[in-house]
């Protein structure tokens, strides 16, 4: 699984961050998604799906 974010759709309310932690992280200031794994662990991806899933803007898309 390849993960992309498009940091112009997010809205900062932090699903990815709540449910995949080792994968996305927010910024200080503005609280927008960093990713921090592009490839995430195999023991990760049903976290990340969920993540992708609950992200009310959209902005995680996920490639297999």
């Amino acid at each position: 699984m390849r993960v992309t974010i498009d940091k112009s759709r997010c809205i900062a309310a932090g699903q990815c961050v709540l449910n995949a932690p080792f994968v996305f992280d927010q910024g200080e200031e503005d609280g927008i998604v960093i990713l921090l794994k592009e490839n995430p662990a195999p023991e990760q991806e049903e976290h990340t799906r969920r993540a992708a899933r609950l992200c009310p803007a959209e902005a995680i898309k996920l490639h297999d």
